[in-house]
């Protein structure tokens, strides 16, 4: 039987955490409400960009680089060289980010429609983006040489975005296992790769004085089954095997979070954990909580603006931090605000998707925010950006595709808030649950014209048509049947042709339009009297 440890992290700690109005317990936490600019906003975009970026291999390259055998240790080993030899530290040896600008890409992002910006502040990777006071292993001391978070956030505030910070680091302790490992075959059988590493091991290297452990956090035994370089998904939530983290661990992490916060005071915060980092067996993610709400009461004259993101939530839970959805989306409205995150390509930049553009199209993108917003929920859509800053020509065209569509339709998502339902449909009638963090998002690719959403703002409705209609367009919850309050007048977003319509004991029919105003989601704006 497994038994968690809790491990509460008071000894030597440096960080001091700001008291306030709440405690790191969820009964405290669960005063929190949702801020009123995030239900309004829907929509923002993450660069979720780090180290593991420069080979262009796509995701958790820094974990999968170590599977003898696997696609990435193979690419691995044919352009970098074996695994005990140049491992995962040497790939941050060779991420320069030499044509990064991120005033232009966020002046980009903003002109799409985005919201707030996101930018990742550290993966499980373990090597923090900032000038980091605990974690040597960052982005000012090697790799690019630059406090990649300083500049993600002068743009975004530049730009007046709310910005926000992804943490993932908390996973690094089991997620670097593989590290330890060795081939089981071939000429490097049983020559161990360079997880356990030393700082005595540096002499005369390019990271002498640099201790590896600060990165792989790997002088510790290895978790159950870690020879399955699947098995930590079921260990995600620090059972079933896992090892768990020493107290020294956790209380770095702590001070490393502190810092990050009480450097940018990012007004949202995201945690790549179920509920809080290190919970159950550290209560340094409900310490962070309380810190980073009370900080940002302080910040703001008593108010707190603060948002704070969480997965696989308890309904206890999402009283306290805001249920963030991995790719997918529940399927039906839910009473409290809540974000789903997905991205066009892969979470890191794969080169195969930018010689052949197989990203997510503008058109699945706008019927994803559209879906999402229709149950109370925003956007989060990382746009992959390749190690040397950049993004490429096909990503640009699926942003120029989003901005066209909300030239004309962005009344319909922003500051709005849910219908009576959320939608009718096949799909929307459909069965879609959430399978565990999210991934129930392919159901969009089967989304048609048959399809549609309802958001509400003031007296006015928005039926959205998830595609363009081949006849008139037959909305049976706007029928008198089931609608009592009159209809003054219905426009289509984006066209000046007036529409035509008559509402029914069954339906409301809304003759279809001559022209269509885009290829993607049409929006009808139903005012009522």
């Amino acid at each position: 039987m497994f038994v968690f440890i809790f491990i509460s992290c008071n000894r030597n700690r440096v960080e001091e955490m700001q008291t306030g109005q709440f405690e790191p317990t969820w009964e405290s936490l669960a005063q929190y409400e949702t801020p009123e600019w995030f239900q309004n906003a829907k929509f923002g975009i993450w660069a979720h960009w780090g180290p593991q970026c420069q080979p262009g291999q796509g995701d958790w390259y820094a974990r999968f680089m170590y599977d003898e055998g696997g696609r990435q240790n193979k690419w691995h080993v044919e352009n970098y060289g074996h695994p005990s030899e140049f491992g995962f530290k040497d790939v941050i040896h060779q991420w320069k980010a030499e044509k990064w600008n991120p005033d232009s890409l966020v002046r980009l992002y903003k002109r799409c429609g985005a919201q707030y910006f996101f930018a990742m502040a550290n993966h499980h990777d373990n090597m923090d983006l900032w000038n980091s006071k605990y974690q040597p292993w960052n982005s000012v001391n090697m790799g690019p040489k630059k406090d990649i978070i300083s500049g993600w956030a002068n743009a975004a505030r530049e730009h007046n975005l709310p910005f926000g910070l992804s943490v993932h680091a908390a996973h690094a302790w089991t997620w670097y296992e593989a590290s330890q490992h060795a081939d089981k075959n071939g000429p490097y059988a049983g020559i161990p790769y360079d997880g356990k590493l030393t700082k005595a091991d540096g002499k005369g290297l390019w990271w002498d004085g640099y201790d590896p452990q600060d990165l792989y956090a790997q002088n510790h035994p290895l978790s159950k089954n870690s020879d399955d370089i699947h098995a930590i998904h079921s260990q995600w939530n620090w059972g079933n095997g896992a090892s768990i983290p020493s107290k020294e661990y956790c209380e770095k992490f702590y001070n490393r979070t502190v810092d990050l916060i009480n450097q940018f005071n990012p007004d949202l915060l995201y945690f790549d954990d179920t509920a809080l980092p290190l919970y159950p067996v550290s209560d340094v993610g409900l310490k962070i909580a309380a810190h980073y709400y009370n900080s940002n009461m302080t910040q703001n004259s008593g108010k707190l603006e603060a948002v704070l993101f969480g997965k696989i939530l308890s309904e206890q839970q999402k009283q306290c931090l805001v249920w963030d959805v991995e790719k997918g989306a529940p399927d039906q409205i839910q009473e409290l605000p809540w974000q789903t995150c997905t991205c066009i390509g892969g979470w890191h930049y794969e080169n195969w998707r930018g010689e052949s553009g197989r990203y997510k199209p503008a058109s699945e993108v706008i019927r994803m925010l559209v879906d999402v917003v229709s149950k109370n929920g925003n956007l989060l859509l990382n746009i992959p950006v390749k190690g040397d800053g950049s993004i490429d020509q096909y990503e640009v065209k699926v942003l120029e595709g989003i901005a066209a569509w909300m030239d004309d339709n962005k009344e319909s998502i922003f500051d709005t808030r849910p219908w009576k339902i959320f939608g009718e449909g096949p799909v929307a009638e459909a069965s879609n649950p959430i399978k565990a963090q999210g991934f129930n998002e392919g159901i969009i690719a089967k989304i048609t014209a048959s399809d549609i959403r309802f958001v509400q703002k003031g007296e006015t409705v928005y039926a959205t048509v998830m595609g363009i209609p081949s006849g008139d367009v037959l909305i049976k919850n706007l029928g008198k049947n089931n609608f009592k309050q009159e209809i003054d007048k219905i426009e289509l977003l984006g066209s000046s042709e007036k529409v035509k319509w008559k509402q029914n004991e069954s339906n409301l029919s809304i003759e279809r339009p001559q022209n269509s105003p885009n290829d993607i989601a049409w929006v009808f704006k139903i005012s009522l009297k």
